[in-house]
């Protein structure tokens, strides 16, 4: 089926929720880098989650919201969480260990170029339009330029750079994935949040309890990090992106990917003292551009 068009009603609600969201994953990548400093990758990836969980159940039983109760749709949520938590949340930590959290970004910012892929190859009745096709590789190229992309990458190892792709890979693939057999159930989507995150939850658990924790020494910054990105990142996160998606399409709901670039860079220039590059405002118009594009905001050809 088409993606739908978001009414004007629901246009500036959606809006919202996706800055909010750019906001908070875009603040992930020095999270997950903080959270290294005593967890191992399967440490931050199990942390993340579980405090999500523990969020995302809370917040449920407080709107008084159930879980699902359609075993079939427990493991559609089970492979949603398996595409978003599970897999990219240990290969992001990994590749962080021997990259930096910008480059993370960068990478990062591949995912709607995959979720395009996917729709293409795998989910073809949600068929992107040509202005969203070009606002997605307008914002790709903002995002490349923001970061100076062509300073450097070839210097990393490649391991880090194929885990970090193949994060995003799976990410790609999980907003139609998610379109196509979770969100025509019509459930809340704290609901499905809640479910989604706690399978991931409970499927990295084993695996924490083996190999979790990397030293005993629990400094305050990188442990309220690892808060910070369980209960933004990985719980009040989800909820809005399932929002998203409902409202604008998946497509639309993965340029999300292009915000948090900036987000880190802004984040980097504010607490880390680091100097403004003359192609990161440019990059960042570009982005902007890009991201209006795909909305629909810009008129484009072959509307």
């Amino acid at each position: 089926m088409p993606l739908p068009s978001a009414t004007h009603k629901n246009s500036s609600n959606w809006i919202s929720l996706y800055i909010a969201l750019g906001v908070v994953w875009g603040c992930s990548f020095i999270f997950i880098k903080l959270g290294l400093e005593f967890l191992t990758p399967i440490g931050v990836a199990f942390g993340r989650v579980s405090l999500g969980a523990l969020t995302l159940v809370f917040w449920a039983r407080f709107k008084g919201i159930d879980l699902p109760t359609n075993k079939k749709l427990w493991f559609h949520l089970w492979v949603v969480a398996l595409l978003l938590n599970v897999v990219p949340g240990f290969l992001f930590a990994f590749a962080e260990t021997k990259v930096t959290s910008i480059l993370a970004g960068i990478i990062n910012a591949v995912t709607p170029l995959m979720t395009l892929l996917a729709i293409m190859i795998a989910f073809r009745e949600e068929r992107p339009k040509n202005y969203q096709v070009l606002g997605l590789l307008t914002g790709f190229v903002g995002v490349l330029t923001v970061l100076g992309a062509w300073k450097g990458l070839g210097t990393n190892p490649l391991i880090a750079v194929l885990a970090l792709l193949l994060a995003v890979t799976c990410y790609g693939v999980s907003f139609p994935y998610s379109r196509k057999y979770v969100l025509p159930h019509k459930l809340k989507p704290e609901a499905i949040a809640a479910a989604q995150v706690s399978m991931g939850a409970l499927t990295l658990l084993p695996f924490y309890l083996v190999d979790g924790i990397a030293k005993d020494e629990y400094r305050p910054g990188p442990v309220f990090a690892m808060i910070a990105l369980g209960v933004f990142g990985s719980g009040f996160a989800y909820i809005w992106n399932f929002k998203i998606m409902e409202a604008a399409g998946s497509a639309i709901a993965s340029t999300v990917t292009y915000v948090t670039p900036v987000v880190a860079v802004i984040v980097g220039i504010i607490f880390l003292g680091e100097q403004v590059s003359w192609y990161e405002p440019l990059g960042a118009t570009i982005v902007l551009i890009g991201a209006a594009i795909g909305q629909g905001r810009i008129k484009t050809f072959n509307r």
